[in-house]
């Protein structure tokens, strides 16, 4: 059992196991993913830029813009890695293979270095692999769920404090650690806080004056900034075009409970105290990991704090349960150190029965009875929980939808729900798939709703009726098959609904079974003719929508009626960037009452209209800073060998 491989190994062959019964089975169709491989396959036919306007959403969305483009990213990598080879189906099942493994991967790594005696790092590793208990970044969330850039970001933190290790006993801190830290905010920003603690607390454990190590680490966190800087800027100078998702319970209590409440949370939370206590004066086997032991403390620290502030302060961007993921992180680094600490002091040959023992306890301890399980240890086979998008496709008729869709007349799709449950029942949380949200490259067509929550204005309108700036406060699937623009659905005229139709550019309507008897704007309109395809009820119009036609990549055009001097409804939602010129003339743009683009015609005939959507004034101040610290990166070791070469 002493063998150093084989600690590694045993954690390796329960992730390709457990990997393959729940992604093995196909292209997975539960939850946020057809949403996530939607990201993905568009970063790969429009490109990566973050300003580019995606049509398929919303009416148009600079969608890389306003989420972290990280997973996409990788994306687009790994289809030119593949010179094209690599459908984005193919890559997607790629990312969520690598995405369920790596925290488990990253951790190990970590705590094989820090405890000097690789059965000891299996237990720690093998908590990040199979955490759930409520972590956005969790198996059930961070995987099933399919918030995958959650998770992925998560497991570069133990990336980070590796690479911060060798600076708690050198005067200069490794370049490694800038651009980790650059990574976690283009993957998922809500991590950033807690890799800027593990920052600061290396810098504070290390040799040298306090003050010259803290500068250290101040110019660290702006170099991240800086290889960031191309998204973080124009993110920063157009963030009214994003809307706060603000729909967790992010107060002091309900965060408290949910470690509370789970018996192996409170026992990490406990070996983590310890391993904060063995170490507090330097007498520890491993001093210069004290960083890693007060991590935990610190995040306790910084999540109560936003907890507190955020809503006195009204800031709703970065709400305490996000987290949250870091502090159970924390927790399992820290009750390793403890771990390690107690079996120091038992006879070395004992590390692989103490490693078996610890994680024995902690699948003891684990809670499998609540509706998140602390550990997922196995994938659940209960119906909607792994499904594929080859079973839901045949029990949904999903190609026929989208054959149904291709032929509707030219407009917009409206879903009047956010997806599709898969099982019966009322409750908003049921297994639950956006499979809608595919509609764009499964059928061709643009949509309106169909995908998870979004960040759009015009998600905004459709959630709440008004589409400005405010937070978004609960999930979508709350109001699915409920209300509309923030109404009851029964309330909805059909004069309501052709006009949202007439501004959004609605050729056709989209309903569920369930809704059948509740849309009477729709049931007795006869501007809408009535079809079915399986579960999914169709109202199409008898006339379609003309939108801008594309002409060029990011450049559309359209013929707009309407008198000179008058401001036209575009047929595309706002965004700052947007350009319109008929001929050589620039025309000025605004955003309308509904979040929409309007345009000023000119004197003279009724124009074509060019749309474009170029970079602006702070995106390419965002280009020149990444490109400025990148240069300014390369350069250094560049001038160290001529410098060397020189004096040779």
């Amino acid at each position: 059992m002493g063998r150093a491989w084989l600690p590694a190994l045993l954690l390796a062959s329960y992730a390709c196991v457990f990997a393959w019964r729940a992604l093995g089975g196909g292209l997975l169709a539960v939850d946020d993913h057809p949403g996530q491989l939607y990201r993905v396959a568009r970063a790969i036919e429009l490109g990566p830029w973050p300003w580019r306007i995606d049509p398929g959403w919303w009416a148009g969305y600079a969608e890389l813009q306003y989420y972290p483009p990280g997973v996409a990213y990788l994306g687009v990598a790994l289809h030119t890695a593949s010179v094209g080879a690599l459908a984005p189906d193919a890559i997607y099942r790629v990312l969520l293979w690598a995405i369920y493994a790596l925290p488990g991967a990253t951790t190990y790594l970590l705590l094989a270095r820090v405890l000097g005696r690789p059965w000891l790092a299996l237990p720690g590793a093998f908590l990040a692999l199979a955490l759930s208990g409520g972590s956005r970044s969790g198996v059930e969330e961070g995987l099933r769920w399919g918030l995958i850039a959650a998770r992925l970001g998560w497991s570069l933190l133990p990336l980070l404090a590796l690479s911060l290790r060798p600076w708690t006993r050198r005067e200069r801190a490794p370049r490694a650690a800038a651009a980790i830290l650059a990574a976690i905010i283009l993957v998922h920003p809500a991590h950033a806080p807690a890799a800027l603690v593990l920052i600061g607390l290396a810098a504070a454990d290390g040799p040298g004056r306090l003050r010259a190590r803290m500068g250290i680490a101040a110019t660290v966190a702006l170099i991240a900034g800086g290889l960031a800087a191309f998204w973080l800027v124009p993110l920063i100078a157009h963030l009214d075009m994003a809307l706060p998702l603000a729909w967790g319970d992010a107060s002091l209590p309900a965060l408290s409970r949910q470690i509370a409440a789970q018996p192996l949370l409170l026992g990490l939370a406990a070996a983590s105290a310890l391993a904060c206590w063995w170490t507090r004066g330097g007498a520890a086997p491993v001093p210069r990991d004290r960083f890693i032991a007060r991590f935990a403390p610190a995040m306790a620290v910084v999540v109560a704090l936003d907890a507190l502030a955020a809503p006195r302060l009204g800031v709703m961007w970065l709400p305490a349960d996000r987290l949250m993921d870091s502090l159970l992180l924390a927790l399992i680094l820290g009750g390793s150190l403890a771990l390690g600490e107690t079996a120091r002091r038992l006879p070395r040959g004992q590390d692989g029965g103490v490693a078996l023992a610890a994680v024995a306890a902690c699948v003891l301890l684990a809670s499998p009875g609540r509706a998140e399980p602390t550990l997922s240890l196995w994938p659940s086979r209960a119906v909607g929980q792994w499904t594929d998008e080859r079973t839901l496709a045949a029990g949904m008729r999903l190609d026929d939808l989208w054959a149904s869709l291709r032929s509707a007349p030219p407009g917009r799709i409206l879903f009047l729900r956010s997806g599709v449950p898969l099982v019966y029942g009322r409750e908003w949380w049921r297994p639950h798939s956006h499979v809608t949200a595919l509609a764009p490259i499964r059928a061709g067509r643009d949509i309106v709703n169909g995908t998870f929550t979004h960040p759009s204005p015009i998600a905004g309108l459709v959630y709440t009726g008004d589409a400005a700036n405010r937070p978004i406060t609960a999930l979508v699937e709350q109001r699915d098959g409920l209300t509309l623009l923030g109404r009851p659905l029964e309330t909805l005229t059909a004069e309501e609904l052709r006009a949202l139709a007439e501004r959004l550019g609605i050729s056709a309507v989209v309903a569920l079974d369930e809704d059948a008897g509740r849309l009477p704007f729709l049931d007795g309109d006869p501007a809408f003719a009535r079809s079915r395809v399986g579960p999914f009820t169709l109202y199409t119009s008898r006339d379609g929508r003309m939108l801008p036609a594309p002409v060029a990549s990011q450049r559309w055009q359209l013929r707009p009626a309407g008198a000179p001097g008058e401001w036209v409804a575009a047929g595309v939602a706002y965004s700052p960037l947007w350009r319109a010129r008929a001929g050589d003339r620039a025309l000025a743009v605004r955003r309308g009452a509904l979040g929409m683009l309007e345009v000023e015609l000119p004197a003279g005939a009724s124009p074509i209209v060019e749309l474009s959507h170029p970079p602006g004034a702070a995106e390419w101040v965002g280009i020149g800073i990444s490109l400025l610290t990148a240069l300014a990166l390369l350069a250094r070791p560049a001038r160290r060998r001529f410098t060397r070469g020189d004096r040779s």
